[in-house]
């Protein structure tokens, strides 16, 4: 589940075989088909907590769907993480009240799903991929007034904008969840991918979830 609709159009044209689109509403691209002989969906989510909450929510709640695992890209926040580098997101910190609904007497702690991260993350190491598994960073804002590199002193490795609202739908709905991000810039170092390079070259991540996808 990608936040970007040409994203989702690039990974089914790129690596799915007998393709059916089976959603465009609101320009929010979906696919249906086949990777390595077996049949898995790419769908985008849109950008942010709210529109991930949405889709995550009816994907779960409506549609029968038991995993989701969110690709995108994110901005770096400690500084020993470079440009294209896997972050696996095992817990999700986030300054979003999306959790407040649940009326819980404390603050829930948004998690991945374990079978879905270790099989990732074994996915990932036979590819010659090292991923770097720790906690994100899941902001409500993209311009911020405040410091996101503050959320690094406290161990989150990058920022993204959707994975908070993925896990705390997956645990409502004990479904199984996980966060794959590419580092697309770092806002400790200040360097960054082009827009062209986001929507088609992160093809490392993509081909992980799809092989951790048909090991389920």
């Amino acid at each position: 589940m990608p936040g970007d609709p040409l994203r989702a159009k690039f990974i089914a044209e790129t690596f799915l075989t007998q393709v059916e689109k089976v959603n465009e509403v609101r320009g929010m691209l979906g696919y249906t088909g086949l990777y390595q002989g077996k049949p898995i969906s790419v769908m985008a989510s849109g950008m942010g907590v709210p529109s991930m909450g949405i889709y995550s929510y009816e994907l779960f709640q409506f549609y029968g769907v038991e995993n989701i695992i969110r690709i995108g890209s994110a901005g770096a926040i400690n500084p020993r993480l470079k440009l294209r580098d896997l972050v696996f997101a095992m817990s999700s910190c986030t300054n979003s009240h999306f959790g407040d609904q649940f009326q819980l007497p404390g603050q829930i702690a948004p998690t991945a799903d374990f079978t879905l991260l270790e099989t990732a993350v074994n996915v990932a190491r036979e590819q010659g991929l090292q991923p770097v598994v720790g906690t994100v960073f899941c902001s409500d804002t993209f311009y911020d007034e405040r410091s996101t590199l503050d959320w690094g002193r406290v161990g989150a490795l990058a920022v993204e904008m959707e994975s908070a609202a993925l896990y705390l739908n997956a645990a409502r709905a004990g479904k199984r969840a996980l966060c794959i991000c590419t580092i697309s810039d770092s806002l400790v170092t200040g360097e960054a991918c082009s827009a062209e390079e986001r929507q088609q070259t992160f093809t490392d991540m993509m081909k992980v979830a799809l092989e951790t996808g048909i090991r389920l």
